[in-house]
């Protein structure tokens, strides 16, 4: 693990030291999980709070990253941010968390919501005018009466430049193995290569890329191993893939996790 990225980590739990020992912090464990394969990223944690609209905890690394002042994040908020965004990119993100939100609200038992974890990307503007690509991993911390989501940590991850990438949400829960199962993955943009893997196959592919055997993948998973191999086969010829290994190193490019 790069020392960056765990200096980011230790700092998010000296400041928030009511994580430790809750559901939260197996979230952000399975994020330091990705942190040990994929390819060094500029990365910051945020916490987002939807009913003020403001950002009360920022990660001292979203400065060097991006550029942007932390304080006009916490003061400012939503507008200051928002004015960051692709123009493209704001209408499609805002209609796609929308729909995770009913998702959540209809779909999901209130005792359940703290198991999951929502993930998107965007395109943000820079200090210097460039943008650049953001994936996100959002695990909500704090629910309202009804049981919505209101206060939330966000890890966010800088890859590559400001090149198109198809927006892209997905909602993963915690199983019983404290491992993601995919139960929501709807590609707001163009048609892609991964258009019809089924969620059990994402689950497969993400558990491989992080170097996972198929015995492991059953384990996590609570099916056979059998049933994994057989969703291995499947995902190479439906992605006209030869080998796991460019398998793999298509879900490194795209950032499918």
């Amino acid at each position: 693990m790069h020392k960056n990225t765990l200096d980011l980590f230790e700092e998010i739990f000296d400041t928030h030291k009511e994580y430790k020992e809750t559901v939260i912090e197996t979230h952000i464990q399975k994020l330091r999980e990705l942190d040990e394969y994929l390819p060094p990223m500029q990365s910051f944690f945020i916490v987002t709070n939807t009913t003020t609209q403001k950002y009360p905890f920022i990660s001292k690394n979203f400065e060097f990253a991006l550029g942007l002042d932390r304080e006009k994040m916490s003061t400012i908020g939503a507008p200051y941010w928002f004015s960051h965004f692709h123009p493209d990119d704001l209408p499609v993100w805002m209609r796609l968390l929308e729909d995770l939100m009913i998702f959540t609200m209809t779909e999901i038992s209130v005792n359940e919501r703290d198991k999951l974890s929502y993930s998107w990307n965007f395109r943000i503007k820079n200090s210097n005018g460039e943008f650049f690509n953001v994936y996100e991993h959002q695990t909500p911390t704090y629910f309202d009466e009804i049981g919505k989501p209101i206060i939330g940590i966000a890890h966010q991850s800088i890859v590559g430049k400001g090149e198109f990438r198809p927006i892209i949400g997905t909602v993963k829960k915690l199983n019983a193995n404290n491992e993601y199962e995919t139960i929501y993955y709807k590609n707001y943009s163009q048609k892609l290569l991964t258009s019809n893997i089924t969620n059990r196959e994402k689950d497969v592919i993400r558990l491989l890329a992080l170097n996972n055997t198929s015995i492991e993948i059953a384990e996590k998973l609570f099916i056979s191993t059998h049933t994994v191999n057989v969703h291995r086969k499947n995902i190479l010829s439906k992605l006209n893939f030869n080998s796991t290994k460019e398998l793999i190193q298509h879900c490194l490019v795209h950032q499918l996790f």
